[in-house]
């Protein structure tokens, strides 16, 4: 076990559960019926009703693309920048690491140029805090562990079905995040029908560095993390490579095939805890490029240590 601060150690209570697969996706598709121009008067009355439509539904689905902008960052010691950039320039990737010192109220500290994109499975971390609280007791189950230490994607959709319909279940996530000041909004539709609704939540580096210095220290939180400190070797790349470490990775391609790999966790250091979050997106598109990559940031993490902003949970 892990011991944060004097008198607070991780527990872990853990209660089977079947999983329940996630049903096939299948696209919408839009059917489109010529009019005539003997109708051109009832076209403009449609099109001007369903603008009017589009909005509103735009304004609703809006709420659920993260479309604030990335909160104000701590600005690096010039050295520390500088050392950095001289690693991103061995990287051949967009690249950017947020860190701040474990607790409420802290502002990151950024070093890089990449700043946001889709949250793929870091966000089952709050996904699967909101499965917690709902619990009674609150006890970690199957699908709970898989989602974390596997990233299993089958265990994940049945967590959030679990939560209500998708408007509900990404109200509750939402809640988690707003608890640590974590502004970010959850998607709840499937902008990529292939892949989760919650996975394609615009989640800003910066914001998700303050999700994990403050969810850390909250005592509810403990089981998960524990189950952070147990993600499969296969994925414990990046910061997953340092001893100790409790993480969780999201990765996943764009549109084009390009991957996004994206990692946050915390990590001891001798004067406290620090809350990190990575991301890179290699100019090979590559998922392997891009683990590699954030196992590079890591490494240079733990070599400046004594650097970077740390703390503790308050008792």
């Amino acid at each position: 076990m892990w011991a944060v601060s004097p008198g607070y150690v991780w527990s872990l209570e853990i209660r089977p559960e079947r999983l329940v697969d996630s049903h096939r996706l299948v696209s919408d598709r839009q059917h489109v019926t010529p009019m005539g121009s003997s109708r051109h008067v009832w076209l403009i009355t449609g099109v001007a009703a369903l603008a009017t439509v589009a909005l509103v539904a735009g304004v609703i689905i809006g709420r659920h693309l993260g479309n604030h902008k990335p909160a104000a960052a701590v600005v690096p010691p010039t050295a520390l920048a500088a050392d950095f950039a001289r690693l991103e320039t061995t990287l051949h990737a967009v690249v950017a690491i947020a860190v701040s010192a474990v607790g409420a109220g802290q502002t990151p500290m950024t070093l890089g140029q990449w700043q946001s994109g889709p949250a793929w499975s870091t966000i089952k971390v709050p996904l699967v805090i909101a499965a917690l609280r709902e619990q009674r007791p609150p006890v970690v189950t199957d699908a709970m562990t898989a989602a974390i230490t596997e990233s299993d994607n089958a265990a994940a959709e049945s967590i959030w079905a679990r939560l209500g319909d998708p408007a509900t279940a990404a109200h509750k996530v939402d809640d988690i995040l707003r608890q640590t000041g974590d502004p970010t909004n959850v998607q709840s539709q499937k902008v990529r029908p292939e892949f989760s609704a919650f996975g394609q939540t615009a989640w800003a580096l910066v914001d998700q560095a303050r999700f994990i210095s403050v969810a850390m220290c909250d005592r509810a939180n403990a089981p998960i993390f524990a189950l952070m400190g147990r993600v499969q070797p296969d994925q414990s790349w990046g910061i997953g490579s340092v001893p100790g470490s409790r993480f969780k990775g999201g990765w996943g391609p764009s549109p084009t095939g390009s991957y996004l790999v994206r990692q946050m966790g915390v990590l001891a250091a001798p004067n406290g805890l620090i809350a990190v979050a990575l991301a890179a997106q290699p100019a090979s598109g590559s998922f392997e490029d891009g683990t590699a990559a954030l196992t590079e940031m890591a490494t240079w993490l733990t070599s400046h240590l004594s650097a970077l902003p740390a703390g503790h949970c308050a008792d």
